[in-house]
């Protein structure tokens, strides 16, 4: 806390009279309320009550703490609205109440300063801790729904003690409850209490508490120690916590398996009221012995409806003497009905055959006139397209004819071949003193070149 001294007395030289304690407490009004000072600090604590004439609420440093008043008539005229956390800056006076003996520090004019240091170095640390995972619900053990031995980790001074205590023993008295006392407030506590909580877990309970009364912002802040923190998340025992009051949350209730508002709360989560789990045991029993009564009941109105079956109430009737009935019913039904369905039948037979025998007459002869027609119609159809393949064989024979070489050798021309058969169309093909064959209308004649003679053409 930032102090700021803006008017100074000396003090007086002491009395050597002794004086009464309302006189001594006079005097030191007197000398408080005459200086005036400009306190800089961070509000721990804030709860707004409209029905009071003044504001309350401290201040602190982090390791000092100072009352402070402010009448509201001048807190609603200012700007500034305070809450926890909130960096201020005080001007004012220390008054004292000589009926208490109390000292607060009188607030004239307010002003603020910025967000505490204190709370930003614990969001700060929050934040690098969520990121870690150490608040993360899936890493955290599940604390067991009857916990049958219970460590609490508390300090060994105050009603915190007892009232955890005499809530286990009013909630389940079958509940073993150990202590571990240990400091919770002041330097040195969180270190003090990482030593206990890994002594609580050396006993394997089923779950240890954490727990503390209420208190400032930095009465509180041990519990938002990191070591202290990881302590807990790194601890194998689930952890339950219950540190000051409702609005109070601090790191170690980030990470712990379970945050419970007030110490009281922490010990009820633990541990399920007995009168609740007798309640519950007697109404599953209810429940049960009813099921039970309706199942004998539902099976035994089963077995009657059984029991009346004639099946099983006269069984020589219903097995042997009804089948044999049925069966000679049965008989009698079948004698009765195969000659009357052999007669039916011969009788659908008979008209059958003479039906078919009426009908194939007719199918034959109307079938006989069909293949007649039929013959007609492709006979016909035969000559006129054997007549018109007639006539276009003779013109194609004619045309043959007229281009047959034989025709032209006919009307006394002939045609000369070389010794391979080749016709001879040129006197290119054939030379002086070679043999060549000459055919004619009658036959041929075996010839030998003389001569070669071309034909000069004048084009």
């Amino acid at each position: 806390m930032a102090w700021q001294l803006t008017a100074t007395q000396e003090p007086e030289q002491k009395s050597p009279a002794s004086l009464s304690v309302s006189e001594a407490l006079g005097r030191a009004k007197a000398q408080l309320e005459g200086m005036a000072l400009v306190v800089e600090g961070e509000v721990s604590q804030f709860k707004d009550s409209p029905g009071y004439k003044a504001v309350y609420f401290p201040v602190s440093d982090g390791s000092s703490t100072m009352d402070c008043m402010m009448w509201r008539t001048r807190y609603m005229a200012g700007e500034v609205r305070l809450h926890p956390g909130l960096k201020v800056r005080l001007t004012g006076r220390f008054s004292v109440y000589p009926a208490k003996g109390r000292m607060q520090f009188e607030i004239f004019k307010l002003e603020e300063a910025g967000e505490g240091d204190l709370r930003a170095r614990v969001a700060r640390l929050a934040r690098r801790l969520d990121a870690e995972g150490l608040m993360d619900p899936a890493r955290k053990p599940q604390v067991p729904a009857f916990c049958e031995r219970i460590v609490v980790v508390t300090s060994p001074h105050g009603k915190v003690k007892d009232d955890v205590a005499r809530t286990l023993r009013r909630r389940n008295p079958l509940v073993r409850l150990q202590f571990c006392p240990v400091q919770v407030e002041g330097a040195g506590a969180a270190a003090l209490m990482v030593r206990a909580l890994h002594a609580a877990e050396q006993a394997r309970p089923d779950a240890i508490l954490l727990v503390r009364g209420g208190g400032s912002y930095e009465d509180l802040m041990p519990f938002n120690d990191e070591g202290l923190a990881r302590a807990v998340a790194a601890c194998t025992v689930p952890v339950v916590t219950g540190i000051g009051h409702e609005p109070d949350t601090t790191i170690c209730d980030m990470v712990s398996a379970r945050r419970c508002s007030t110490p009281t709360a922490a010990a009820e989560s633990v541990a399920p009221d007995i009168a609740e789990l007798s309640a519950g045991f007697d109404a599953i029993a209810r429940r049960l012995a009813n099921a039970l009564h309706r199942s004998l009941v539902d099976r035994g109105r089963t077995l009657d409806l059984m029991a009346a079956r004639p099946c099983l109430s006269d069984p020589m009737r219903t097995i042997v003497e009804t089948p044999l009935r049925e069966l000679d019913l049965a008989q009698d039904r079948l004698s009765a009905a195969l000659p009357a369905g052999v007669e039916r039948s011969r009788s659908a037979l008979a008209d059958q055959a003479a039906r078919l025998a009426a009908a194939m007459p007719i199918r034959l002869e109307r079938t006989s006139r069909t293949l007649a027609d039929e013959q007609t119609r492709l006979v016909h159809a035969g000559h006129t397209l054997l007549g018109s393949w007639e006539r276009d064989l003779a013109v194609g024979a004619g045309r043959l004819h007229a281009l047959s070489p034989l025709a032209v050798i006919a009307r006394g021309y002939s045609m000369t071949c070389d010794a391979q058969g080749k016709v001879v169309s040129s006197v290119g093909q054939v030379a002086p003193g070679q043999v060549v064959e000459v055919r004619v209308s009658d036959g041929a004649l075996g010839c030998t070149v003389d001569s070669v003679q071309p034909i000069e053409r004048n084009d």
